[in-house]
């Protein structure tokens, strides 16, 4: 299983990107499809989650309004659209996908199977 993130770069604050996941043999129905990043000097931190086969979307509240999660399945991909980005939206973001990953333990990144390389974005003025 393979997860190839891409779509990183730099914005200024307010600006936009958005990240993709190439999900290369996955059936994105039966995962946990997941967003992570991580600051220097920061833990892993969850950012947001897709769980199609429940219809569920998750997001850390600092995201919630401005980022959206979403999948295009029949091509294996998953996407983050990042809006309104703030210089604290700064870290190396990654991909995640977890068939065992159960709701509770949605945000935990050790619940995850799979992860990309990473992609960096970097907020600032």
């Amino acid at each position: 299983v393979q997860l190839q993130a891409s779509g990183g770069g730099s914005v200024h604050p307010g600006g936009s990107l958005r990240l993709s996941c190439a999900a290369a043999e996955l059936r994105l129905d039966d995962y946990a499809m997941s967003w992570f990043r991580q600051a220097p000097g920061k833990e892993r931190e969850f950012v947001a989650a897709v769980r199609w086969s429940a219809g569920s979307i998750y997001y850390t509240d600092s995201v919630k309004g401005r980022f959206t999660i979403s999948s295009d399945n029949t091509k294996n991909m998953v996407y983050l659209q990042m809006n309104s980005l703030k210089p604290e939206d700064t870290a190396v973001y990654y991909c995640a996908a977890g068939p065992r990953t159960i709701t509770s333990m949605i945000r935990v990144p050790s619940s995850y199977d799979y992860w990309g390389q990473g992609t960096q974005v970097t907020v600032s003025s």
